[in-house]
């Protein structure tokens, strides 16, 4: 008795683009062994068809055919010989690595606070002394505060904040006596409004595109 070897998919060859399935990838390699060139290009536009037809999110893509040419190509290996309504993409090209980012390598006193509140400050620092430069400073402080508080959301010390920015500053930045800052309650209030309406906004937007695919199908 003759056992029937399953068929595994980790015995197939490897999915160049999965979203696409097993079958496109059949139809494609079969397309490229027609001998007929004619036969390939009506094989070719009959599987951009299909393709279209499973992926119809594409279709909000600017240039979805120029894609679904583009992928057609990439799956065959670039072996399929038909002729493109698109320029064939460039192999080497596509599959060449990206260059390494050099990412900028920032002495940062305090991370917390960031490298946008030092540039901050010195600019301010730069201003002649005046009600610009005081109200220059007085932005800079609430902001620390704020930012600290993204930190660290359970307490903040407004005596740290006045001692951080005169470091920060190497004591060319000083805030009034009588200067307050804003409230700790209406910091961490703004921010969950502004969470809140983010939220709101993000829902609102998913519903929609749930609501659009609802009537396209």
């Amino acid at each position: 008795m003759t056992l029937i070897e399953k068929d595994y998919n980790t015995r197939r060859p490897q999915m160049v683009i999965p979203e696409y399935g097993r079958n496109i990838q059949k139809m494609i390699a079969h397309a490229v062994e027609l001998e007929d060139k004619e036969e390939r290009n009506k094989m070719a536009n009959a599987i951009i068809s299909v393709m279209g037809q499973l992926n119809p999110h594409l279709r909000d893509i600017v240039d979805f055919k120029h894609k679904l040419w583009d992928h057609l190509f990439i799956i065959s290996d670039f072996k399929l010989d038909v002729n493109s309504p698109y320029p064939i993409p460039d192999k080497e090209s596509i599959y060449r690595k990206p260059e390494r980012l050099n990412y900028p390598q920032n002495d940062i006193r305090f991370k917390h606070y960031g490298k946008t509140i030092e540039n901050l400050i010195e600019q301010a620092i730069l201003f002649e002394e005046g009600d610009e430069k005081k109200a220059l400073t007085k932005i800079i402080a609430n902001l620390m505060k704020k930012t600290y508080l993204s930190f660290n959301r359970d307490s903040v010390n407004d005596e740290l904040i006045i001692s951080d920015l005169k470091m920060l500053s190497k004591n060319r930045l000083q805030l009034e006596d009588d200067f307050q800052f804003i409230s700790t309650d209406n910091i961490l209030a703004l921010d969950k409004n502004k969470k809140q309406v983010v939220n709101k906004k993000t829902n609102n937007s998913r519903q929609k595109q749930n609501n659009f695919k609802k009537r396209k199908y």
